[in-house]
């Protein structure tokens, strides 16, 4: 339908490719589906089959969307629940994970008045809406984008040097907002992320500049679009507080999500060991008594994995 980063044509293909994926969320959620929405690493790179597809489905209600009453309870205490999906392609096979939420709660989490910040540093990111029950939506999402862009901006602008480059800048935003998760991702890839999409971020940050705390100017060069941001010290003493709090408070959060996953998401623990040697080098192999009893095991086991710097 839409792409929010991405040319009408990519994301035209992107709605066509994905077609069998959409049909299938309609059959195991229903009609309480308000929009479907692609990101991550196979919208960059256009192929749906590369490893797993990043999906948000955003519903009407947790309630009768053909979640058990046990994880639509979850989902609403702790909001996403993960899910894992594959349908057939012809001779291949689509596979994607993807987030539930509900669209106000979506919608809630993406302002200022959210600490952390999962879902407003996620969707700052570019990404395609596959599908939408309303036409209008469309509308909707782009502003709640830019919601989110001044969400992220606001907060991390005080992390930044005084001027620079707006890439720059949004390499500093990802990177802190990457910081309050469990990444297996180098560092790195806050870089590329902006180097693929600069011409998005750079149309964030022209939205969203007078919304920015302090006095924040922004110029044209050749090389693309700079800013100057005049910020109190006693503004980026809080800040860095903030984000410190916020990475301890994300990082908890993010822990208990994965543990979550264990019962959502089939193939969990499998798909956390292959992304996590694909990104590390280094082999992950689940012991028996964390495959039977995460709850009890996993803690550990995590604990492990992060002592030898497989995620951060």
């Amino acid at each position: 339908m839409t792409g929010f980063g991405v040319s009408p044509e990519v994301g035209a293909e992107l709605v066509r490719a994905l077609a069998p994926l959409r049909a299938a969320l309609r059959r195991r959620h229903g009609e309480h589906i308000a929009a479907v929405l692609l990101y991550g690493s196979c919208l960059r790179s256009g192929d749906v089959h590369d490893g797993l597809v990043d999906l948000y489905v955003l519903l009407d209600r947790y309630g009768g969307a053909g979640l058990p009453w046990w994880q639509a309870v979850a989902n609403r205490l702790l909001p996403p629940n993960v899910y894992y999906l594959e349908v057939p392609d012809g001779e291949r096979v689509l596979r994607c994970k993807y987030a539930t939420v509900t669209l106000a709660e979506f919608v809630r989490r993406l302002g200022p008045g959210s600490f952390e910040s999962y879902f407003w540093g996620r969707f700052c990111q570019p990404l395609a809406l596959l599908d939408a029950r309303d036409p209008r939506l469309a509308g909707e999402l782009a502003r709640l984008q830019q919601r989110a862009a001044t969400t992220l901006l606001g907060r991390a602008l005080p992390l930044a040097p005084p001027s620079g480059s707006v890439a720059e800048l949004w390499r500093t935003a990802l990177a802190a907002s990457y910081a309050t998760e469990l990444r297996a991702e180098a560092g790195a890839r806050t870089g590329e992320l902006v180097a693929w999409g600069r011409d998005f971020y750079e149309r964030l940050t022209q939205g969203c500049v007078g919304a920015l705390p302090g006095d924040v100017q922004l110029w044209e060069a050749d090389s693309g679009l700079y800013y100057t941001a005049t910020l109190s010290a006693a503004t980026r003493r809080r800040a860095r507080l903030a984000w410190r709090l916020r990475a301890a408070h994300g990082k908890l959060r993010a822990l208990v999500r994965l543990v979550k996953a264990f019962f959502t998401f089939a193939g969990g623990l499998d798909y956390l060991a292959w992304k996590l040697a694909r990104h590390s080098g280094q082999q992950v192999v689940i012991p028996d008594k964390v495959r039977r009893r995460p709850l009890v095991y996993g803690w550990a086991f995590f604990w492990g994995l992060y002592r030898r710097g497989l995620f951060k």
